[in-house]
C-alpha cells in the first residue's frame, strides 16, 4: 500500500484496522475471523479484501463486515473448494 497517495493509504489502513478490531464481535461463528485474509490495491483506487478457506457466510455477516468497512463496497462469494468459499469485498478508496 506504499505506492498509494497518503490519503488513500490512510483510508486503506483505517479499514484494515476497523476489521482487525471489530471482526470478532460481528462474526460469532468465526466464519471470517481467523481465516486467511489478503488485502490488495486494484488500479490504485480500489481495495480488495479476500477471505479464503471460509466454510460459508450468512447475509448478516456480510452486512456486518460492510458496516465495519464504513465505505461503499460490494461483496462476492465464489467457490474455492468443495467445502470452502472465498469472500471478497471491494472498496472504493476515492
Amino acid at each position: 500500500m506504499t505506492d498509494l497517495p497518503v490519503a488513500l493509504s490512510e483510508q486503506a489502513s483505517a479499514i484494515r484496522q476497523r476489521l482487525s478490531n471489530g471482526l470478532a464481535k460481528i462474526d460469532p461463528h468465526h466464519r471470517l475471523y481467523g481465516r486467511p485474509v489478503a488485502y490488495r490495491i486494484i488500479d490504485g483506487t480500489m481495495l480488495e479484501i479476500a477471505y479464503r478457506d471460509v466454510p460459508g457466510i450468512a447475509e448478516a455477516e456480510v452486512l456486518g463486515v460492510k458496516r465495519l468497512i464504513g465505505a461503499e463496497c460490494f461483496c462476492t462469494v465464489a467457490p474455492q473448494t468443495a467445502e470452502t468459499v472465498i469472500v471478497r469485498f471491494v472498496v472504493s478508496l476515492k
